[in-house]
């Protein structure tokens, strides 16, 4: 639903700000005086391409802001678009700044125009399809769940045949590739997964072994020589002396230390072992778990990680041919479950066609399209996402003439009240609910009279269950209206400008009967306003 629009510097519009209530609502308004301008900016929020030629002479920017009703959620969400005069154009939702095809879906989801405009969803195969679905309801809607689900279980199975590798030549080559990979790290026996920080460290003492031997050795050397000969001679001297104590008992304790650091160094020489057996061993070791780390991980942590990868790959290829015959009866299943839903479809769809024609015929005989005829076509098609159909809306706006696709009828106008038509007929089905606000632009086109009454009744009708804005040159469609909005154009400053009001009361006969006669203080055209008023009043009771 859209509750607030914003339009500044767009055309002759300056500045706009609209406030909109369920229902049915109208803009009106003379010729050129901005109407189509309401539309253009909706569809500005719905993702149409910008133009830089839209924009005021003299601004630097366009900006449109649209405030709605998430159909979805309820919740309120905030749609902006801003069209620089030099650069791209700048797309906002609550605040972010949001992709172009962001804006287009969410622009898909709260507006649905009608008339001669790009925007029209009802055009689209897949629509009209969902379409005749909705009118078919729970026999189309209930068959189209089964099979959509039928389909998701063969994609799953089909996903797990394909793991399970169709090839017999690709799957021995992988289990010979996953039955070495596996031998060669358990040959390796790896238990620690920390071996190769140890085996590091094991390796830089074996080959450090004859020089370290060495250097300890001459360190006990020159210790318990010279350092202790020196600084027994250092005591002996001291000892005959009582004047310095301190210093002598500093001298004893050094000549204790020098004497347990003398044993130390000779224990430590004693223990060192030159192994080069050992030390080729632990070299060789090392290769080994570079080579694993080179192939299956940049860790032996990894390299293990692999293994079980590779084992749990292993079994399932060595099942292969009991889980491939367990697939291949579920899959033949499934694929029974899904012919028998999108027959089931099919037949709904089928069965809901002519109704539905036949229903929205009689709602464009009302709006002055006596002589069209419409066609539901339902072909069979390769299954897809939406059964194994294809739907095609054929429309002959005239007798005598051949009936085409919807989207290519040429006339706007027709289009846009065949449309119409089956959004009704869609409505009175009880098939909408909450959707996105429709927007029918030339809707009366090329009709009057009685017929445009019955444009303006059909709307009101739609409008019962979905809020509907039309712009509209007719009187008789706007006074079937819940609200009008009248769009003026006038002289500002030396600059031409559009205004956006709401009128009620007074104000509403004015406006219509400036609409039935072109002027609004004619008596006579302010009585038939006033009963247009009246007269619709008395239908939407």
């Amino acid at each position: 639903m859209l509750i607030e629009l914003r339009i500044e510097n767009l055309g002759i519009i300056e500045e706009i700000q609209v406030v909109f209530e369920a229902g049915l609502t109208v803009i009106t308004g003379e010729t050129g005086a901005g109407k189509t301008l309401v539309v253009e900016a909706l569809e500005l929020l719905a993702g149409a391409r910008a133009d830089s030629a839209l924009i005021r002479p003299g601004a630097s920017e366009a900006r449109v802001e649209g405030r709605f009703e998430d159909p979805l959620t309820g919740d309120e969400i905030i749609v902006a678009r801003v069209l620089p005069a030099e650069g791209r154009s700048r797309a906002y939702i609550d605040g972010r700044l949001a992709t172009a095809g962001e804006l287009a879906d969410l622009g898909a989801r709260l507006i649905d125009l009608h008339g001669q405009h790009a925007h029209q969803s009802l055009l689209a195969p897949a629509m009209q399809r969902a379409v005749l679905d909705t009118f078919a309801g729970p026999p189309a809607l209930e068959a189209l769940a089964d099979y959509q689900t039928a389909r998701a279980g063969l994609r799953t199975i089909e996903k797990a045949m394909e793991g399970l590798g169709g090839d017999e030549r690709a799957r021995a080559r992988e289990l010979s590739l996953l039955e070495y990979q596996i031998n060669e790290i358990d040959d390796a026996a790896l238990e620690d997964r920390n071996e190769a920080a140890a085996r590091e460290a094991e390796e830089e003492a074996l080959a450090g072994a004859a020089e370290d031997r060495e250097a300890l050795l001459a360190a006990h050397d020159a210790v318990d020589g010279r350092a202790v000969d020196a600084v027994g001679v250092a005591v002996g001297a001291l000892a005959v002396r009582t004047s310095h104590p301190e210093l002598t008992a500093r001298v004893r304790a050094l000549q204790a230390e020098l004497a347990e650091v003398a044993h130390d160094l000779r224990i430590a020489t004693e223990s060192v072992i030159e192994d080069p057996e050992r030390l080729e061993a632990v070299r060789q070791r090392r290769r080994l778990l570079r080579e694993l780390e080179r192939k299956y991980g940049e860790t032996l942590a990894e390299v293990l990680e692999h293994r079980d990868d590779a084992a749990r790959r292993l079994a399932e290829l060595q099942g292969h041919e009991a889980r491939t015959a367990e697939l291949e009866a579920d899959r033949l299943r499934v694929q029974a479950v899904a012919t028998k839903a999108a027959t089931r479809v099919s037949q709904a769809r089928t069965a809901a066609a002519g109704a539905l024609a036949e229903a929205v015929q009689a709602r464009m005989r009302r709006l002055a399209m006596a002589g069209a005829s419409l066609d539901v076509l339902v072909e069979a098609a390769e299954p897809g996402e939406d059964g194994a159909d294809r739907v095609t809306f054929l429309l002959a706006a005239n007798a005598g003439e051949p009936a085409l696709a919807l989207a290519k009828v040429a006339s706007g106008g027709e289009l846009s009240r065949a449309m119409l038509a089956l959004r009704v007929a869609l409505a009175e089905r009880g098939g909408r609910g909450r959707g996105p606000v429709l927007v029918f632009d030339e809707v009366d086109a090329g009709i009057g009279g009685e017929a445009g009454a019955a444009v303006g009744r059909e709307l009101a009708a739609l409008a019962a269950s979905a809020q509907v804005l039309c712009i509209t040159h007719l009187a008789q469609v706007a006074a079937c209206a819940d609200a009008q909005i009248v769009v003026r154009k006038g002289e500002h400053g030396g600059r031409t400008r559009a205004t956006a009001s709401a009128v009620l009361s007074e104000d509403r006969v004015a406006e219509l009967s400036r609409m039935l006669a072109g002027i609004e203080d004619s008596a006579h055209a302010r009585r038939h306003a006033e009963e247009l008023l009246s007269e619709a009043t008395r239908s939407a009771r």
